[in-house]
């Protein structure tokens, strides 16, 4: 065992240094027999010798001790008048110069160490014949001045209760105390970094490694008075290094498996794992796949993992920060400093590990992250899969519990594709659908409304953590994570699982094309552009004062591609509609020229983020059969849902999408119904130019959120007339919707003609549905209206089995501007067909000439959204329709029907 000798450090007398040279000089050659002896009273200790050997050892041992003490004591006049005089230059310090302060604190240096070797010296024997080493006074003196010169906070000096670690026992017997030497002093270069946080392998330095003599033990724990080393029934208090390092040396042949530490503060002590003893809880392929941008399963490596690491229960965090000069953890369980808890970087592709024992499920965390320029910022954790409510931004450790009970669902949900599929979609916004309820309370209520409704699927917005409440939950900060608004992770698993045994799939939107500028999230997460593109003008969306992703990094590609996987497995969703995908795919988009670059062939596209989602699609439907995903897709793109291994004329492979939203038809459409029936004349064409395109891509129909709110005014509210025809033309075109090729998808609210734009402080206006309110019927019949159309539709293979098939659809008459009526034909695979007549002016149109197959003996009216129950005029057609044998509108034969005002009927086969 080496003593530990504190360097002069350049006293004015030469006598002094020459003094203490000696002094260094006899106490080595005396360590050395020192140390031969604690190594016999060690090794007796061991294997349990006889109790007269050890004791022989320990007495030579405390000889050899005394004989330094002695030979020590008789130079050190010169240390002790120094030491005499510091005691009153500590009470008046502040009247002290700074020179007089820099004497005195190099004589103490001098005088700590010579009292540490003497008392060291003088070790006492217990009876069991180990040697328990005294105390230094002046070193835990030391100690204690230097914790409180540090102006600790109140909340670190009070009584603290560390969660998942064990207090002391009050009155358990303490273990015998191990002798224990002090370790030369740490390297000042690895000393400096531990404390500015810049530290790439803290294990190298901390925990016990084997030396020669023993094992060093070294800990960093700030605000620490005493550290003390547990092994078995040994005990070893560490010598105080000052800024919170304590170490000493055991006289052990190996590092003990396991060792524990007691870590006494201001009025507790706490028992724990030291969790520098860990080898990395990340394995080489873990690191691989990080590195090469294909870890599909990225959430099992990074971010908070509660698990059993050599056999010790804890979390193991991780972060890729590859700017960063140092991350270390910070959380509730260290008092949000996270200067003791550094990490260690893995490899060289970025990655920062730290397993922390005893640490578990429901302790907030953060990173603190040393940036380039050296100054720090606290993070929450990127794939963090559970967070505080906001506006609080911690992450939190979590692991989920939930039992599944969908097996069922998932078995067939696969068995159809979707575009061959019946697909009608209820659009819910989660927070404002009946506002206060927790995901679990409306898994009580969602889903036995939408079944009733006859929706096959639910669009949940917004699901993953945003910072605005009254937002859609566009700019999001927790990718991983279900917002904390109205429960934890396994409450929206359990909602989820609701709806499937409801019989109801569930897609959720997907924001994969910007993120806020939140100084807690993404942006410039190490310091440096991270996830967003370093290029400013490739950065800055121009429109919503967010951040792009860098679509072109392979890092930031896998995180963006294992986040879509991640919520398809994790929490069984069933289609991810994919938000802002033309901004993603134009370098142009909303820019002006000189404020883009085109790409390398000279053009617009932005071939990263063609190949980010071609990427993404690709994957998840290979991982997860049966899913959907759904462009939110503006331009006129081509092969926005064409394989992506088929190219088209510009030469790129297809999207790979399931579905696009058609918002072409929904403008146009719109555009139309907006206009007084007398001047629909003028814009018939409106209606019919979908069919142009129709075939090109499979599309869904949306009246979606975006054209509900912020001035756009509600759907029944956009149109014409009075009450009465307002609620006809919502009607009406609702049927013309339903029965047009394409999939449904409806905001909450306009199933039942809600007059007011929506609001997220109370949601959709229910009360227009309280019996006690006088036009309560009005909204009843158009919703009972949605459920018939809805019910219909799934019945009726010709309005789905063939939607994105030319042959499935057929114009009656396309062109009846002067009279506002469009009718045509849905054929299903066998060629059964469904007739869909629509009437969008205010008159009565008698025995109205439709040409229809020849094939067809009958005709029954099946839907008529005139119809009294719905709250129309009941202009019906009550009883089967036989063809005549008078051709029409290019057929061989007619029906003759009566057309109800501002109306869409339905016809099938008798």
């Amino acid at each position: 065992m080496t003593p530990r000798t504190t360097p002069s450090s350049g006293s004015d007398s030469k006598e002094t240094a020459e003094q203490t040279a000696e002094q260094t000089s006899v106490a080595k050659k005396a360590t050395a027999k020192t140390a031969k002896a604690a190594e016999k009273a060690a090794e007796a200790m061991r294997k349990g010798a006889a109790k007269a050997t050890a004791k022989k050892a320990t007495n030579k041992a405390a000889a050899a001790k005394e004989t330094v003490a002695k030979k020590t004591a008789a130079k050190k006049a010169p240390a002790k008048k120094t030491a005499a005089k510091k005691a009153p230059a500590k009470k008046t310090a502040a009247k002290k110069t700074a020179a007089k302060k820099t004497v005195a604190k190099k004589a103490t240096a001098k005088t700590t160490t010579a009292k540490t070797t003497a008392a060291k010296s003088a070790g006492t024997k217990n009876t069991a014949g180990k040697t328990t080493a005294a105390k230094s006074t002046t070193a835990k003196s030391t100690g204690t001045e230097k914790a409180a010169a540090k102006k600790i906070p109140a909340q670190k000096t009070a009584p603290r209760k560390i969660p998942a670690q064990k207090a002391s026992p009050a009155k358990a017997a303490p273990p015998p105390e191990a002798p224990v030497a002090v370790l030369p002093a740490l390297d000042a270069a690895d000393r400096d970094r531990l404390l500015s946080g810049t530290h790439h392998d803290p294990h190298s330095v901390l925990g016990a490694h084997p030396v020669p003599g023993g094992v060093a033990f070294r800990a960093f724990r700030p605000y620490a008075l005493s550290v003390t080393v547990v092994v078995g029934d040994l005990r070893a208090e560490l010598h105080d290094d000052g800024e919170g390092f304590f170490s000493g040396l055991l006289p052990l042949r190996d590092v003990p498996a396991g060792y524990r530490l007691l870590i006494a503060y201001e009025g507790t002590v706490q028992e724990t794992e030291d969790a520098y003893r860990f080898l990395p809880a990340l394995g080489e392929l873990d690191l691989h796949l990080i590195g090469e941008g294909r870890h599909e399963e990225l959430w099992r490596a990074l971010g908070a993992e509660p698990m059993t690491h050599q056999g010790v229960t804890g979390t193991r965090f991780t972060v890729w920060a590859p700017n960063a000069r140092g991350v270390s953890l910070a959380g509730t369980f260290n008092y949000w400093d996270g200067t003791g808890y550094p990490m260690r970087s893995l490899g060289g592709v970025g990655v920062w590990e730290l397993f922390v024992p005893g640490i578990g499920e429901g302790e907030l965390y953060k990173f603190e992250i040393t940036r380039p320029d050296g100054s720090k910022t606290l993070r929450a954790d990127p794939l963090a899969r559970r967070t505080q409510a906001p506006p609080d931004t911690s992450s939190i450790v979590h692991a989920s519990h939930h039992e599944w009970g969908d097996a069922e669902w998932l078995a067939r949900r696969g068995e159809l594709p979707t575009h061959e599929a019946p697909l009608s979609v209820y659009e819910v916004h989660l927070p404002s659908w009946r506002p206060g309820l927790t995901y679990r309370q409306l898994a009580e209520q969602l889903p036995a409304y939408v079944k009733d409704l006859g929706f096959t699927h639910v669009e949940l917005m917004p699901v993953a953590e945003h910072p605005f409440g009254g937002s859609w939950g566009y700019q999001v900060t927790g990718f991983y994570a279900p917002t904390a608004r109205l429960g934890t992770p396994d409450d929206f698993k359990y909602l989820v699982d609701a709806l499937h045994q409801a019989g109801i799939g569930v897609l959720m939107d997907w924001v994969p094309a910007h993120f806020p500028r939140d100084d807690w999230a993404l942006a410039e997460f190490d310091g440096r552009p991270l996830y967003e593109h370093e290029d400013p003008l490739r950065s800055a969306h121009p429109d919503w004062g967010t951040l792009e992703f860098d679509l072109g990094r392979r890092e930031v590609r896998n995180f963006l591609v294992a986040n879509a996987v991640y919520w398809c497995e994790e929490f069984h969703i069933d289609g991810l509609r994919v938000d802002a995908v033309a901004s993603m795919l134009y370098l142009d988009y909303s820019r002006e020229p000189g404020q883009w670059v085109p790409n390398v062939h000279g053009g617009r596209e932005n071939l990263d983020a063609v190949a980010f989602l071609q990427e993404m699609n690709a994957t998840v439907y290979r991982r997860v059969p049966g899913v959907v995903t759904i462009a939110e897709e503006s331009t006129a793109w081509d092969g926005v849902t064409r394989p992506t291994h088929v190219s088209g004329p510009g030469g790129f492979g297809g999207l790979g999408f399931g579905l696009k939203w058609n918002m072409g038809w929904m403008h146009d459409s719109l555009e139309y119904m907006a206009k007084e029936p007398v001047h629909r004349k003028y814009h018939h064409n409106e209606m019919t130019f979908s069919m142009v395109y129709a075939y090109s891509e499979n599309y869904v129909l949306p009246i979606s959120h975006d054209e509900v709110v912020h001035g756009k005014r509600s759907l029944v509210s956009k149109m014409p007339g009075d009450w009465w025809q307002q609620r006809a033309n919502h009607r009406a075109y609702l049927g013309f919707m339903w029965a047009h090729p394409g999939k449904q998808l409806l905001f909450m609210g306009q199933e039942f003609a809600q007059g007011a734009e929506w609001s997220e402080a109370h949601g959709p206006d229910w009360w227009l549905l309280d019996p006690a309110y006088g036009a309560e019927a009005d909204h009843r019949g158009v919703r009972d209206l949605v459920r018939d159309l809805n019910t219909v539709y799934r019945h009726t293979p010709a309005l789905w089995q063939r939607d994105t098939d030319p042959s499935g659809f057929q114009w009656v008459v396309g062109d009846a501007a002067d009279d506002n009526v469009f009718a045509f034909l849905r054929f299903d695979a066998e060629g059964a067909p469904l007739l869909a007549v629509s009437n969008m002016s205010p008159v009565v149109r008698h025995e109205y000439r439709v040409g229809v197959p020849e094939d067809v003996p009958a005709w029954h009216e099946t839907v008529n959204t005139d119809a009294a129950k719905y709250g129309g005029s009941d202009v019906i057609n009550p009883d089967p329709i036989k063809p005549e044998a008078q051709p029409w509108h290019g057929r061989p034969a007619s029906i003759r029907l009566t057309l109800p005002p501002l109306a869409t009927v339905w016809l099938r086969p008798a």
